[in-house]
């Protein structure tokens, strides 16, 4: 039975946004000298610790984030709700460590069933056989009857912040290599869409709000790539929420609408000069750094009347600014260390010259590989970070606390609380975004639609009944 009435939505501080990150992780594992095995295999013992306790390979786990796999037996992990970048930040590397502790065991599982191997997880986008795999991001907006409209004038910035957020990659072609700034620009197919995987559109439309549907939709974005280093992550997330502010308080943007974005996304992935120009609706032609720079001017003009800015906000606009600055100048020197493009292209430049190698050598593809595992040993990024190569948003106790806190100030506070509570009380129970449920003899759920509610009377009575 449902347990109490469902609050009301409560008055929220409009600097608040509720805002999240899902990311897949590439899967590989390497055995050379075992029988021939599937990814579901090895994904089904990499999981098998988390089925143990949470009897299913789709979990919510005591930091209020869910882990699973997803299609196609990829790792997934979505962060728990955070209404802070700096949340969102922690979480999201809370999930890589999260995903890396399966690894010890489900290597130990696999090779007690007649397979030594390593098992290795990738944050990236792509595989070497051209499969695709994504990073969603969630931003709570709220509804209005002109949703898709309202999307669409996104589309243009989407295309374009690839220049500041891309994760870059080498790209290989019949007429040789060259470097992009972003591996997911070429597995877009639609601007927007309620399909994910059949057409993959940069703005998923699909009507899943996870909240009081009568006030709020979710915007789900699935153009982005992932990230390992924090600054390029906190400006993906902090460039989109400036830019939604304006669109939410209904100030007027600059007409950027392109004649076609599939062709305008994938002209600027591949010129990392910058210099590629696309044309817009209109017949004009832009650079990719002319559609950031527009955005970034409106919002500059606008935040103002919309928020009162915070250090947060202006380290968001500085490192936008500088990200659009390096592409004009062709000079990445001074975001070379917060930059995720810029910091890869810095690695293999060095690289190359080191082993006096064209761009498509197979060592510089193991080494991009090497970038993304996230491994704290093995993972290459990971040791730059360690050397100071590589600039930090949050500490290393903002990270460990997050692989097992939830975030305080929203939702997910109510559901980290009550899964922890449940697993020591060895009850049956069932989670999901907006529902607790406790079963048994006399089952009670709780509906949880506010995800700013960080306290609820029916939570605690919920508690508990678990006590007891």
């Amino acid at each position: 039975m449902m347990f109490g009435e469902v609050p009301p939505a409560q008055e929220v501080d409009p600097a608040r946004r509720i805002m999240g990150l899902e990311t897949e992780f590439g899967l590989h594992f390497d055995a050379p000298n075992a029988r021939a095995v599937t990814p579901e295999e090895v994904a089904g013992h990499l999981f098998h610790s988390v089925v143990e306790w949470g009897r299913s390979s789709n979990v919510f786990l005591t930091n209020g984030s869910r882990l699973y796999i997803d299609v196609g037996a990829h790792p997934e992990y979505a962060t728990a709700e955070c209404d802070s970048l700096t949340d969102v930040v922690a979480y999201d590397k809370a999930g890589e460590r999260i995903v890396h502790d399966l690894v010890a065991k489900g290597e130990a599982r696999l090779a007690a069933a007649g397979l030594e191997g390593s098992i290795y997880l990738y944050k990236n986008n792509t595989d070497s056989a051209g499969n695709s795999y994504g990073c969603h991001e969630n931003y709570l907006v709220r509804r209005r009857a002109d949703f898709k409209a309202f999307a669409s004038v996104l589309l243009p910035f989407f295309v374009s912040r690839q220049i500041v957020t891309g994760s870059g990659c080498i790209t290989r072609t019949p007429q040789g290599a060259h470097y992009s700034f972003s591996p997911r620009a070429d597995h877009m197919w639609e601007g927007m869409s309620s399909a994910t995987t059949r057409s993959r559109p940069m703005i998923n439309t699909r009507d899943e709000p996870h909240a009081h549907a009568d006030l709020y939709r979710r915007m789900h974005v699935i153009v982005g790539d992932s990230t390992m280093t924090e600054p390029t992550t906190r400006l993906k997330m902090g460039s989109t929420d400036l830019l939604l502010r304006i669109l939410e308080a209904r100030l007027t943007l600059p007409d950027l609408a392109l004649a076609n974005e599939m062709q305008a996304i994938r002209a600027i992935a591949h010129d990392v000069t910058g210099a590629a120009t696309v044309e817009l609706a209109d017949g004009r032609h832009m650079t990719g750094a002319d559609l950031q720079e527009a955005c970034l001017i409106a919002v500059r003009d606008r935040l103002d009347d919309v928020i009162e800015r915070t250090d947060e906000t202006e380290q968001v606009l500085d490192l936008w600014e500088r990200g659009i600055a390096a592409v004009r100048s062709g000079d990445a020197s001074q975001v070379e260390t917060e930059l995720e493009w810029a910091v890869k292209f810095r690695l293999l430049e060095r690289y190359r010259d080191r082993l006096g190698c064209a761009l498509d050598d197979p060592r510089l593809a193991r080494l991009e590989m090497a970038f993304h595992d996230v491994s704290p040993t093995r993972g290459l990024f990971n040791r730059l970070q360690a050397d100071g190569l590589v600039s930090r948003v949050v500490s290393e106790q903002d990270i460990v606390r997050a692989t097992t806190e939830p975030p305080a100030t929203t939702r997910a506070a109510l559901r980290g609380r009550f899964v922890r509570a449940a697993l020591a009380s060895g009850r049956d129970y069932t989670v999901d975004w907006v529902h607790l449920k406790l079963s048994g003899n006399e089952p009670r759920t709780v509906l949880l639609k506010d995800p700013f509610r960080n306290l609820d009377d029916r939570v605690d009575v919920l508690l508990e009944a678990l006590d007891g």
